[in-house]
């Protein structure tokens, strides 16, 4: 079937539907027959697969080779221990990836889990009614409506289009977009312009399409199966922890060469050596580290998702935390998007009046109510022309569509009533043109009446009339008349200067000014233009000849001829109060030095109305309007950037986005939000795209790295404070781990250079790295935001995990702290034995195995306390609280029932060869973890001076 050959009937019938839709059991019947129209991830690994290549990455390599090494040496060498210590380490990568295993599925589930609060909607008609149903109900035969800034969501031939333009980059790669069209097509099917496909984005128009195929059976679906799916591209922090690591082993890897070299010189056989080697390395390796960042990052997703910002992308939970400049919508993001027309104007009417959005007049109004309206014709003409030129629906008592449209409507119908007229064209909205007209024949009002007559109308038999509304800026020049007292006449300069005054006094209040004008001498042939039947139907449907059709795209196809010589009507003012959490939040936003810049189609007097009653600005503020923007050059622009307080109006999306350019251009990590088709190119070049949820396109939901579920500023503020905490939380783990490396390296090297016994099995050495100290270092990758972590400058730009505070505070300050207390449980065991310094023990020695047993213990002893010293890098630990974090103390508990088990039980001690120690052990690492305590403090406090 060549779907894009056939008629408009033709595609219906083929179908088996209507233009009505489907019925509802019919929908239900076809979606258990063709299944949810979803794209099958091919090339998604199955599970057995995922879990198998934990055993083949770059540190399960490294041991793989170890205990290969061992089971050599066992075979030439029995008797040492070798073949225990091989068998151990394949132990070790057997435990490591079921652990990195079980993170990265629980964190590829809480990915999952983020999707589902995010749903694909789709617009379809059912048995004649409009309903929002989720993309994956999609079935063909589906009746679907497409209006700017949707995704398609299935391959479908258009039966309507109105100006309707569709991006097929995310099918084709070609980034242009195509005007689409509703009429048969006998070309190739692929350039059909009657066809839509899955995936693809509509840019601009509207239009109805009926879906002819779903889930792999589209187009996008074909290729997917044929591709097999593309490898998932690792963030820039996952590369940097796997460089990190990789480094890490490397050192680990040459200190046991060069401490396996050193032994020779010193006097010791070839198994000691290689025995103290296997421990350096083991004793270095992070093994935990990738998996314990991924679940802290998927963990932090989790917890900004409920305070309603959605990650995409786990890598943008991190970059969040370093942004220094928000770059913020007004509308929707700072005010609560709940328009009110709180004053009308027209031109007789000199005085404003409050509170008309307030009621809901025309269906039941109360006695002497809605007299002004009656009395006064002009406002009644503004009324209409607000209700006609309006794409907001009323269904069922409830309004639905955009706030300002939905706000026009409920006013006007309070006004005037229901008015009923069939739209025969519609320029719709754009941001360039801030303006919207709409072309109707034939009216009948209900309440009032309506000045429009059909037949009886000023343009004679087929007259039709136009309506227009938008900024008041580029519709006041459009206008050479005006209303007054029921009647045109010419504008004049003194009229202008009025209506001017008028929306700079509404503007000045913090009101959004919309301007509504109209023309009633547009003529059309009544064999021009063949319209539906349906109410419902706002698009030019059929051109009765081909004569007729050059007729109409010569009506049309001028926008400024067609939006010229309009009739001024009047004015609104609408109120869109500032959400009330978003003064704390912009103030702890200042706090932290996080430049807020407002960026907003709104005129600038409205914009700075706004900004200094939510506090955004104090003094006076640089405003910049697009068209000033646009005259002037990038090092100006620089310049202006650096000011304190700014606010751009009347902005375009271009203009944001070379905003946005300039600002990374000068180093700034920005942040910016946007809802529109158009604000896509911000939103892929900002280092954190913003969309909104509620109000947003798909486009702009796609392109963007988060999404705000309740398109509240608040929440962007929320995101940035757990970004910072994810990134001080892995700096923290990442802290405690190094700071029990120094303790387990230098016994080693003493061992070697010394020649004291040994003061730690690899068998304890990996008990600790994987058993003690693990749910920890958990613990604190999911520690919450700390209480003053807004109140200090956003990160260097070039500072990373890792870096040379990190390293000092981990391996030298805590670590040697560690150090010292384990060394002096280790020599108190051995002197308290009877050991003289330069006496050999054999390796099965009682003395020798309590001695590593303290060894063992005071590492786990003194982490107990290095937990607690690393839950911050500046507050005190008892302003945090020794209780807060309830999963830090079970960490605390299991490490110590593993400890016990492993010193005092016969298995225990048969396996990590250790042997029972008294309390003393215990109680004599008491003052050292005080003291490592009290250090840190102490440094803390010297920090926090600073």
């Amino acid at each position: 079937m060549n779907i894009h050959n056939l008629s408009k009937d033709a595609v219906l019938k083929s179908l088996l539907t209507s233009a009505t839709g489907l019925a509802e059991a019919e929908a239900v019947k076809r979606l258990h027959e063709y299944g949810l129209n979803e794209i099958k991830e091919a090339g998604k690994s199955p599970l057995y697969k995922k879990f198998m290549a934990q055993f083949t990455h770059f540190f399960a390599v490294l041991l793989w080779f170890a205990a290969g090494l061992c089971f050599l040496s066992g075979y030439f060498q029995p008797g040492e221990g070798l073949l225990s210590l091989g068998i151990a380490i394949i132990g070790v990568i057997i435990i490591n990836a079921i652990f990195t295993f079980i993170q990265e599925y629980r964190a590829e589930k809480a990915i999952e889990a983020l999707k589902e609060l995010l749903p694909f909607n789709v617009k379809v008609i059912r048995e004649g009614q409009s309903q929002d149903i989720r993309a994956e109900n999609v079935v063909p035969g589906d009746l679907i409506l497409l209006s700017e800034g949707d995704k398609v969501p299935a391959d479908a031939r258009l039966i309507e289009a109105n100006r309707l333009m569709v991006n097929n980059a995310p099918l084709t790669g070609e980034s242009d977009a195509r005007l689409r069209s509703h009429e048969a097509f006998n070309g190739d099917y692929f350039e059909s312009p009657n066809i839509v496909f899955a995936g693809t984005l509509v840019v601009s128009g509207m239009g109805r399409a009926v879906t002819y195929a779903t889930g792999m059976s589209t187009e996008f679906g074909k290729i997917a199966h044929l591709t097999g799916g593309v490898q998932e591209r690792l963030g820039p922090l996952q590369k940097e922890i796997i460089r990190v690591t990789r480094i890490v082993a490397v050192i680990a890897m040459a200190t046991g060469v060069f401490f396996f070299s050193l032994g020779f010189f010193i006097g010791r056989d070839f198994w000691q050596n290689f025995l103290f080697a296997i421990g350096i390395i083991i004793a270095n390796v992070p093994e935990g580290l990738l998996p314990t960042v991924t679940l802290s990052l998927a963990m932090g997703s989790q917890r900004m998702a409920k305070k309603k910002a959605l990650i995409k992308t786990l890598t943008s939970v991190e970059t969040l935390g370093s942004v220094t400049v928000i770059c913020t919508d007004k509308t929707g993001t700072l005010t609560q998007n709940r328009m009110e027309v709180e004053r009308v104007w027209t031109l007789e009417r000199q005085e404003q009046r409050q509170g008309v959005g307030r009621r809901e007049e025309g269906v039941e109004r109360k006695e002497g109510e809605g007299e002004i309206f009656r009395k006064n014709n002009s406002l009644n003409m503004l009324m209409t022309t607000a209700c006609l030129c309006n794409n907001a629906t009323v269904e069922n008592g409830n309004y639905k569509g955009d706030p300002t449209d939905v706000a026009i409507l409920r006013a006007a119908r309070g006004a005037i009533g229901d008015l009923k007229a069939e739209r025969i064209y519609e320029i719709p909205f754009d941001s360039e043109r801030k303006r919207m007209t709409t072309v109707y024949e034939g009216s009948r009002g209900k309440g009032q009446g309506a000045r429009i007559k059909g037949q009886g109308s000023r343009g004679g038999e087929g007259g039709v009339t136009l309506f227009t509304k938008g900024a008041v800026e580029t519709v006041l020049p459009l206008c050479t008349r005006i209303l007054e007292d029921n009647e045109e006449r010419p504008i004049s300069d003194d009229d202008r200067s009025s209506i001017m005054q008028t929306y700079h006094s509404m503007m000045d209040e913090g009101l959004r000014v919309i301007a509504f004008a109209f023309k009633e001498t547009v003529t059309v042939r009544k064999d021009v233009i063949a319209r539906s039947g349906s109410d419902e139907a706002i698009f030019i449907e059929e051109i009765a000849s081909p004569s007729a059709r050059n007729d109409k795209e010569e009506l049309f196809s001028d926008k400024n001829n067609l939006e010229s010589n309009l009739t001024f009507a009047g004015l609104m003012g609408f109120e869109d109060p500032p959400r009330p959490e978003v003064p704390d939040a912009i103030k702890k936003c200042q706090g932290a030095g996080i430049k807020i810049i407002m960026i907003t189609g709104d005129a600038s007097r409205t914009a700075a109305a706004i900004a200094k009653q939510i506090g955004l600005v104090k003094n006076t503020p640089v405003v910049i309007e697009g068209h000033e923007l646009n005259a002037m050059p990038d090092s100006v622009l620089r310049e202006r950037l650096l000011s304190p307080e700014i606010i751009f109006a009347r902005m375009m999306p271009a203009h944001k986005m070379r905003i946005v350019s300039i600002l990374e251009d000068e180093g700034e990590r920005v942040a910016v939000t946007g809802d529109g088709v158009n604000d896509a190119p911000a939103l892929k070049k900002a280092n954190i795209g913003i969309a909104m949820g509620m109000t947003g396109t798909d486009v702009a939901r796609e392109a963007a790295d988060m999404v705000l579920l309740d398109d509240n500023f608040a929440s962007i503020v929320n995101a940035i404070e757990e970004g910072r905490a994810i990134f001080e939380n892995i700096r923290k783990f990442m802290t405690y781990i190094f700071a029990h490396l120094t303790p387990e390296v230098i016994p080693y090297i003493m061992f070697a250079i010394f020649k004291i016994p040994l003061p730690l099995t690899v068998m304890q050495i990996l008990a600790i790295d994987l058993g003690t100290e693990t749910i920890p270092a958990l613990a604190l990758g999911i520690e919450k935001p700390e209480a003053n972590i807004m109140e200090y400058p956003p990160r260097p730009e070039k500072q990373g995990l890792i870096d040379r505070v990190v390293l000092f505070r981990g391996y030298i300050f805590l670590g040697l702290i560690s150090t010292i207390g384990v060394l002096f449980v280790y020599f108190h065991v051995l002197f308290q034995g009877g050991w003289q310094w330069g006496m050999d023990l054999p390796s099965g020695n009682l003395l020798a195995r309590q001695a590593t047993t303290a060894t063992f213990l005071g590492i786990v002893i003194m982490q107990i306390a290095n937990v607690f010293a690393c839950r911050s890098s500046r507050e005190s630990v008892f302003r945090l609280g020794f209780f807060s974090n309830k999963l830090i103390l079970l960490g605390i508990v299991s490490e110590i029932i593993l400890t016990a088990f492993i010193v005092y039980h016969p298995w225990g001690n048969k396996v990590f060869d250790t042997a029972p120690v008294g309390l003393n052990v215990w109680l004599a690492l008491v003052p050292f973890c005080l003291m490592l305590l009290f250090a840190e403090e102490l440094r803390k406090w010297v920090l926090r001076r600073k």
